[in-house]
């Protein structure tokens, strides 16, 4: 008998590199989602050299979820990659095309306007394909013995569109809190302005998804509405983070809006996995069902937890030595 369920112990670290990428490049599409909405060029180049030295290194937890993901449940890949096909090619496209415009901005003369909108548009194309794709998971797929049977935009209905924007709204949300901690003067003045806005915004596809979510997924329902526990106070959390946010914002606090639109998503994520666990594919299958042999999961958790403490030792170190304010005409996006 094994003393250690290997597929917990892959669904924590999967979990973990999600949980991260979420966090960490979720600000940084906030501030490209933000870009066209800066009050003048200096703030978008104090917005990109805030983010310039982490955003690439950021994507590393990605790199860490997906192939993970390929390695220690594979049946999930069997169903997810034909059912969300141009859902994650939307996700990885708008990524890319990000990327290009981040490179080629701070080279640009003439030309930076338009890679501006592009960083926008990589930017605002990547969120949407994340909220749709979770939109999907909650909902559910068509699978008949672990093969999806589906049509290729089965996944596009409106509540993953309002998934979608939602995702969009909280990284908003992330990239503006992130520029009041790292700008100054102008810059910040605008990014507190705004930044009651999103929290609003945040708030009202809050309330929309998790009213449209017993409907769209029978799994929520039953989680929710059946057994009525500690589940809910989940919920009431999210609303006091909220409103604890809002008190930061109108004393001006640098830090603390940050943190506090971290744990903000920390808590839709943990709402998430609580009210669809332990299923991996929606409505039927669970982690356990789509794992691959123990040999393999053992195999593969030997390199990976060499792996972490080094991605975490190097993302801790990065963050360290670019800590501080950044100023225009000053880094990587600078004239």
């Amino acid at each position: 008998m094994e003393l250690i369920d290997l597929t917990l112990v892959w669904v924590g670290i999967i979990g973990l590199g999600v949980f991260m990428y979420v966090l960490m490049d979720g600000f940084d599409l906030g501030v490209g989602i933000l870009f066209p909405f800066a009050p003048n060029d200096d703030a978008r180049d104090e917005m990109m050299n805030s983010v310039a030295p982490v955003w690439d290194g950021n994507e590393t937890w990605l790199i860490l979820g997906g192939a993970g993901l390929l390695a220690a449940f594979p049946l999930i890949y069997a169903v997810f990659l034909p059912a969300l096909y141009i859902g994650v090619f939307l996700l990885l496209a708008g990524l890319i095309f990000r990327g290009i415009a981040f490179e080629f901005r701070f080279k640009a003369k003439a030309a930076r306007h338009w890679w501006d909108r592009s960083f926008f548009i990589g930017s605002t194309l990547a969120s949407f394909a994340q909220g749709a794709v979770v939109g999907a998971y909650i909902q559910g797929f068509n699978v008949v013995n672990f093969q999806y049977v589906g049509g290729p935009f089965d996944w596009l209905t409106p509540f993953t569109v309002m998934t979608g924007l939602g995702v969009v709204t909280g990284y908003a949300l992330l990239g503006v809190t992130w520029t009041i901690l790292k700008t100054e003067g102008t810059t910040q003045a605008w990014a507190y302005r705004l930044a009651p806005w999103l929290l609003l915004g945040v708030f009202a596809f809050f309330v929309i998804v998790s009213i449209w979510t017993p409907l769209a997924s029978e799994r929520a329902a039953q989680r929710w509405f059946d057994k009525i526990d500690w589940i809910w106070a989940f919920p009431a959390a999210t609303v006091a983070t909220g409103y604890w946010i809002h008190t930061q914002l109108k004393k001006r606090a640098e830090a603390l809006p940050f943190v506090g639109s971290l744990v903000l998503f920390a808590l839709f994520y943990i709402g998430l996995l609580i009210t669809q666990w332990p299923l991996a594919v929606p409505p039927d299958h669970t982690f356990w069902d789509a794992a691959s042999d123990s040999g393999s999961q053992l195999f593969l958790l030997i390199g990976v937890l060499f792996l972490i403490p080094i991605i975490l030792t190097y993302t801790a170190w990065t963050y360290w030595v670019f800590r501080g304010k950044v100023k225009a005409g000053a880094g990587y996006a600078g004239h």
